[in-house]
């Protein structure tokens, strides 16, 4: 129900909200609402009625009570890095923006963990903790934008989540507040807590069981050392070939990154790095950790590289990962996606997952598709998880291209299931990719999942019509769920 047609009015309830968190909180006038039309998915939009910032969770559980009370949907966002739609206010409703809630709690780093509300963006955990000797691993691409709460939500990933895990391994508790506005807490400050898992079924949930207003982080105590490399190919064949060989012969790197011939000329002309911009591929790896033995991991890249026709152009030796020569790469990897307006007034970035051997197979398949619908498609991905995002550049002005953006999107993510995959690998389901979800699993996982849900979300309150589809939404099954027998 939106706030058009529930039984209070629009006033009633934007002087209900002022008075939880004060005038200055509130947003109700369209221009300005028109920010949060969408997040990173530019493709679907709809506004919300109203925007309100709380502060505190005391804050948000008047929130989410009133808006039970008025029986109004309302749907969390942080900064609306999301790539899926995941805070999309489908329906209108109360959108509750979480970026005032920024406060670092506590560092604690005699137990190695730190609490944060949601709305601290990622990046400032790591500023806060230079120096120290931890960090805090998992390291999104938009992690100087991306707020915590929002990785929470969708159990984001990132480059050196090869080796040190997805946001799901450094989550230690959250506190929840639930659709009718009680408070839960799950975890606590040490690991393995005794019980069922409720912290891990939190993380991912995509804003479908409610808000977390807080979560306790594990810290990751920095390397010794690292070797960063740049390799250098021909062909994104030779490139994907590597990948698999690298992992086949027992080396885990800390990242392993491959850009297409697109994207490296679009970084380069950003950031003016040296890169190659006739290679057809680059690959950046990073091992780390004691530094005995690093020389001869990153020999053993080396000849790995060189036997698939590539060669190493940079080799940065490392002890921290402050020096100027690491910070200046790992910027113009992180800032790829930025680089694509030098390419296109628009692009639709998609997420899916095959297991790594799969790799030169998709991204000839990526290739292809971008040749029958004439849409140019970019890639940089992490390549180490199987996990690709081709980038389609379009303009959305023009309804005839998106049409074929989205056809295009969906032939990918089609074939990404066929050969074992997944349809997202961090940026979520949100509204995006919903009908994709027969595809992977049963009726019977499907239902489950639902009722999963409505344990937290009885109602459907909170972000309504997100991740799970019901009714009409889904699509005819192709292939059998992957997880029906598992």
């Amino acid at each position: 129900m939106s706030v058009a047609t529930s039984p209070a009015s629009k006033s009633t309830l934007f002087q209900e909200l002022a008075r939880i968190v004060g005038a200055e909180g509130v947003i109700e006038h369209r221009d300005e609402l028109l920010v949060y039309e969408c997040d990173g998915y530019v493709i679907e939009k709809s506004l919300p009625d109203v925007v309100v910032f709380p502060t505190t969770t005391d804050h948000v559980v008047a929130i989410v009570k009133l808006c039970g009370r008025l029986g109004v949907p309302f749907v969390p966002r942080g900064a609306g890095t999301s790539l899926a739609g995941g805070t999309l206010a489908v329906g209108g409703g109360v959108m509750i923006c979480l970026t005032r809630m920024k406060r670092i709690v506590e560092i604690n780093l005699a137990d190695g963990y730190a609490i944060v509300e949601p709305g601290v963006v990622n990046v400032w955990l790591t500023r806060a903790l230079a120096g120290s000797g931890f960090h805090y691993a998992p390291d999104p691409s938009s992690q100087t934008a991306c707020t915590i709460g929002g990785n929470v939500g969708t159990n984001s990933g990132g480059p050196h989540t090869l080796k040190y895990g997805v946001t799901v391994n450094h989550v230690l508790g959250v506190e929840l507040v639930l659709p009718d506005g009680s408070i839960v807490r799950t975890g606590g400050v040490t690991e393995d807590n005794p019980g069922y898992d409720l912290t891990g079924l939190i993380v991912g949930n995509e804003g479908t069981f409610g808000i977390v207003t807080r979560a306790t982080v594990a810290l990751t105590r920095d390397p010794e050392a690292g070797r960063t490399l740049l390799g250098v190919f021909a062909d994104v064949e030779s490139a994907t070939e590597t990948v698999s060989d690298i992992i086949a012969a027992g080396i885990v790197p800390a990242a392993l990154e491959m850009l297409d011939q697109p994207m490296i000329q679009a970084i380069e002309q950003a950031f003016h790095l040296g890169f190659p911009v006739d290679a057809g591929a680059l690959l950046l790896i990073e091992v780390d950790g004691l530094d005995v033995g690093l020389d001869n991991q990153a020999e053993a890249i080396a000849e790995i590289t060189k036997k698939r026709g590539g060669s190493v152009q940079k080799a940065i030796a490392w002890r921290t990962r402050k020096e100027p020569e690491y910070v200046a790469v790992w910027k113009a990897r992180k800032s790829a996606f930025g680089a694509i307006g030098r390419l296109s007034p628009t692009f639709c970035t998609q997420d899916g997952v095959v297991p790594r051997t799969k790799l030169p197979h998709i991204l000839r398949v990526i290739t292809q598709i971008g040749l029958k619908y004439d849409i140019k498609i970019a890639n940089v991905f992490h390549a180490g998880d199987g996990n690709i995002h081709p980038i389609l550049l379009f303009d959305e002005r023009d309804e005839e291209q998106v049409k074929r953006v989205l056809k295009a999107s969906h032939e990918i993510l089609e074939e990404c299931i066929a050969v074992g995959g997944s349809v997202t690998g961090e940026h979520g389901i949100g509204v995006e990719k919903m009908e994709f979800m027969p595809l992977l699993f049963s009726p019977a996982d499907i239902a489950a999942m639902i009722a999963v849900r409505a344990v937290f979300n009885p109602e459907g309150r909170c972000s309504p019509s997100k991740m799970l589809p019901t009714g009409a939404g889904c699509v005819e099954r192709k292939t059998p769920g992957r997880m029906a027998s598992a």
